[in-house]
């Protein structure tokens, strides 16, 4: 019966939120309310396991959240991505158009919505491949891919933030094993873009000239610059890491308390945000209020918030309920293993269309199975979050606003863009859980 609640809950969620419009937050939480009344629980047990998910959830990575968005507007606003756009295409050369766009959405897509990414490169990629004679498709779909699996898998992005929040996975391992499994799916990415998507001829037609492009790269920062408010937050995670490690590599004493300290997810973060502030030509009190860069990234980080909340709420009653024991054992004997957040992952996002909301509600399912599934250790909860991150790449159509941004952008038809762009996502989301699947075979 619980198991029955469970799936009537999450048909729930895709249902309301594809079909009535209804949004996550409310969703998440009129689901948690179903399973809690329906499975049996003390009402007060109910009212109290929503408030405590969702202030718990919160007081855990709201913050994280808030920074990572913010810092995002300040590359965005000053040209920063730009600047790193610019920098990765002298190095690889602008004959690699599609190798370049891939590798600068991926880059700018950690801390950027993909969305805002895709808009902020497009006339970049426009001109450069009308310059380098190439198809737009092929180039457009490299970047889109570069964006997605970076927006699905490595932290500070909001999502693979919250997912490891809710299941406690160390944000360091989540970083340091994320980043090589979406390099990995890139490069298939990167084949598909490559050998598929540029033999359709579409003109680039750019909507910026070669004078407009030389303004913007006069005005942004430099892309060493523009790089340390992602580079140096990711590094002072990493270090706290090994810091924590069993052996204590740098040892117990002032160094290791004062890099736990700054290695922090929120106070890496917070860092972030003040060398984000350096990034502006000139920067005034403007940009710093509600009116400005700092209230625009308040604003787009708020409906993450709410909605990552309303997840923790909804994996809280769970967890107080009898649900995981239960599913723990029949999916246990399925044999399943780390497949299982995949195929749960994988199912929202076709359903509903929102990775965040995928890798939101995905973790907030899991995490009371974690024990029974045997994922404890701090490696397995950081994988598990990895394979939830690919299972929302699958896939990306109609539902989800990147694919009309992608389609309308590039001038794509609807179902060119089924074609290249949402096979692409699916090809990420396999490769990438198949990147995680071997890794645990070595590491579990």
């Amino acid at each position: 019966m619980i198991i029955l609640l469970l799936l009537l809950a999450v048909a729930f969620i895709v249902l309301s939120t594809t079909r009535l419009n209804l949004h996550p937050f409310l969703a998440l939480l009129f689901a948690a309310i179903f399973f809690g009344l329906f499975s049996g629980m003390p009402l007060e047990l109910v009212v109290d396991s929503i408030r405590e998910g969702f202030g718990s959830t919160l007081g855990n990575i709201g913050i994280l959240i808030i920074a990572g968005t913010i810092i995002g507007v300040f590359l965005e606003r000053s040209g920063g991505a730009f600047a790193l756009a610019e920098k990765i295409l002298k190095a690889i050369g602008h004959k690699n158009v599609s190798t370049a766009m891939a590798l600068i959405g991926w880059v700018v897509a950690i801390p950027v919505f993909s969305d805002s990414g895709f808009v902020i490169l497009m006339p970049l990629n426009r001109a450069l491949t009308k310059k380098a004679g190439l198809s737009l498709a092929g180039t457009a779909v490299a970047l889109g891919l570069g964006l997605s699996v970076a927006h699905a898998l490595v932290p500070p992005t909001p999502g693979p933030i919250a997912a490891a929040g809710i299941l406690g996975a160390d944000l360091g391992m989540v970083i340091g094993l994320a980043i090589p499994v979406s390099l990995f799916a890139l490069i298939f990415g990167w084949l598909w873009a490559t050998k598929v998507a540029a033999k359709i001829y579409m003109d680039p037609n750019p909507e910026l000239t070669e004078e407009e492009l030389n303004v913007r790269q006069r005005e942004a920062p430099s892309a060493t610059k523009s790089l340390l408010p992602i580079l140096l937050p990711l590094l002072l995670i990493i270090l706290r890491s090994i810091a924590a490690l069993p052996s204590h590599p740098l040892g117990e004493g002032t160094l290791a308390s004062t890099i736990a300290f700054v290695g922090d997810p929120v106070m890496a973060l917070l860092i972030g945000v003040l060398i984000a502030w350096l990034l502006p030509k000139q920067l005034n009190k403007n940009m710093l209020g509600t009116g400005g860069w700092v209230g625009q990234g308040l604003l787009d980080a708020a409906i993450i918030v709410m909605i990552t909340g309303a997840g923790g709420a909804f994996g809280k009653v769970l967890q107080n309920s009898d649900m995981a024991t239960l599913i723990g054992e029949t999916l246990g004997s399925a044999n399943l293993g780390i497949w299982l957040p995949f195929i749960l992952a994988a199912g929202i996002k076709s359903a509903q269309g929102s990775s965040t909301v995928a890798l939101i509600t995905t973790a907030s399912i899991v995490a009371p199975l974690m024990p029974t599934l045997g994922f404890e250790a701090d490696l397995a909860k950081a994988l598990v979050v990895l394979v939830i991150g690919a299972g929302s790449l699958v896939v990306s159509h109609a539902n989800d606003s990147f694919f009309w941004v992608f389609t309308q952008m590039t001038g794509m038809k609807v179902n060119t863009g089924y074609r290249l762009h949402t096979t692409g996502t699916l090809i990420l989301g396999i490769t990438s859980a198949f990147g995680v699947w071997v890794l645990s075979l070595f590491l579990l």
